[in-house]
């Protein structure tokens, strides 16, 4: 599914929240951007990733970001490496404890999702979980919003992923 900026824009606009600005983001097109090869860790413990991830949340009153995917997945590798622009990276910790999830070709770490009643299979990846610190899902029937994320521009991206601060 491929989602255009004015979409994922629109999408952003109709959920009233009173989200946190985004950053302005240092590229203006994907090709700009350094993709990293590999960054899911394929032998991570993602059961206890993701503990942690929700310990350090209710400490520090952030809400958890879990990127689920795949090193095979060209949009989950381009997401990772938006995630990684300087002021991506300062934007999402300030906001959010992020942990990244492989799973495998839909065959690895489904007990995660699971966790949230996503017990089907994903529509696609990457898919984007949001939770409060008490691990209530916050964007419920949206975590695949991104997953053609090729197909728009850094700023969309990083419009979408503002959206869901507190």
């Amino acid at each position: 599914m491929r989602i255009a900026p004015a979409v994922l824009a629109a999408l952003f606009l109709a959920t009233g929240a009173s989200a946190a600005t985004a950053p302005r983001v240092s590229i203006s097109s994907l090709s700009e951007l350094e993709v990293p090869d590999a960054p899911f860790a394929v032998n991570a413990n993602a059961d206890a990733d993701v503990d942690a991830a929700f310990a350090r949340a209710r400490r520090d009153g952030k809400r958890v970001m879990i990127d689920l995917g795949g090193n095979w997945c060209a949009d989950c590798r381009i997401l990772a490496g938006l995630m990684e622009l300087p002021e991506m990276r300062a934007f999402l910790a300030g906001h959010y404890e992020l942990v990244s999830v492989d799973v495998g070709r839909f065959n690895k770490n489904l007990q995660i999702p699971a966790r949230f009643g996503i017990t089907t299979r994903l529509d696609g990846v990457p898919a984007i979980l949001i939770a409060t610190p008490q691990g209530q899902l916050v964007n419920a029937g949206r975590v695949s919003a991104i997953e053609d994320i090729r197909h728009t521009t850094p700023q969309a991206v990083a419009d979408w992923l503002a959206q869901w601060t507190p």
